[in-house]
């Protein structure tokens, strides 16, 4: 579509526009794939308007992920109700995540699937973003924790561990939920809740899972050693011959 087209609205607004455009088909169709065309003709403007606003493909990409890796931390963190019980705390949170990423696929296969594959700087975007998201069920366990058991001691890394494994499971089940019909972001966090909550509803009570104790290896057994076997018998001799079968000499 030509410039000539183009209706005059705000620069703001015209931005804002041409980044939907662009989020749609870079989630589609990656990176390489892209095409600045496709992206000004969706947005109806020209391809040098596009270049005059955002500078260059990279710029457009970087600009696309900042405004959804945003979008998306801040969702999780208005869906949180700090009023809740620490189950609904979390369930509330996972709501928010996975209803936003079910409303924006396009954005959610931008960040967790092309951006992270694309170049260093791309992938350190995202990175920031999911280090804050993981920062923030940090903090949420540890806070829940202490108000369930008064442990103000629970251990930092233990924490975090629970928060990154959380976060690594909401990714790789939004995944899934968008390639299976049918799923709703209610579902899958529920999914997720009844994978998680079973060992993290312990951990608020401060019942924390413990290894069972493995008995003692027994020290193996010396080998015994086959049987001898007894040796051959001799053959008996016939009566009237001698061992070896000579006929025995009688005496004159």
């Amino acid at each position: 579509m030509g410039a000539g087209k183009t209706k005059r609205m705000p620069r703001a607004v015209r931005e804002q526009q041409m980044l939907d455009a662009a989020v749609g088909v870079f989630g589609r169709r990656g990176y390489m794939a892209a095409s600045m065309d496709e992206i000004a003709e969706l947005a109806g403007v020209s391809k040098p308007l596009v270049y005059l606003y955002l500078n260059s493909k990279d710029d457009l990409f970087s600009a696309c992920i900042g405004r959804e890796a945003r979008a998306l931390t801040e969702a999780v963190r208005a869906g949180v109700r700090p009023g809740l019980s620490a189950d609904g705390q979390l369930w509330s949170g996972l709501r928010a995540f996975f209803t936003h990423t079910a409303r924006h696929p396009d954005a959610w296969r931008m960040l967790h699937l092309h951006a992270r594959t694309h170049g260093e700087r791309f992938a350190a975007e995202v990175a920031a973003m999911r280090e804050e998201i993981v920062a923030f069920v940090t903090h949420l366990i540890a806070a829940a924790a202490r108000d369930a058991h008064r442990d103000p001691h629970l251990a930092e890394g233990e924490v975090a561990g629970l928060a990154e494994a959380l976060v690594g499971a909401a990714e790789s089940l939004a995944d899934w939920a968008g390639a299976t019909e049918g799923v709703t972001a209610k579902q899958a966090a529920a999914t997720l809740m009844n994978f998680a909550w079973a060992g993290l509803g312990d951990l608020m009570a401060g019942r924390p899972w413990a290894a069972p104790e493995e008995p003692e290896a027994a020290e193996p057994e010396a080998e015994e050693s086959p049987p001898e076997e007894p040796p051959p018998e001799e053959p008996r001799p016939e009566p009237g011959k001698a061992p070896g079968g000579a006929v025995p000499v009688q005496a004159g």
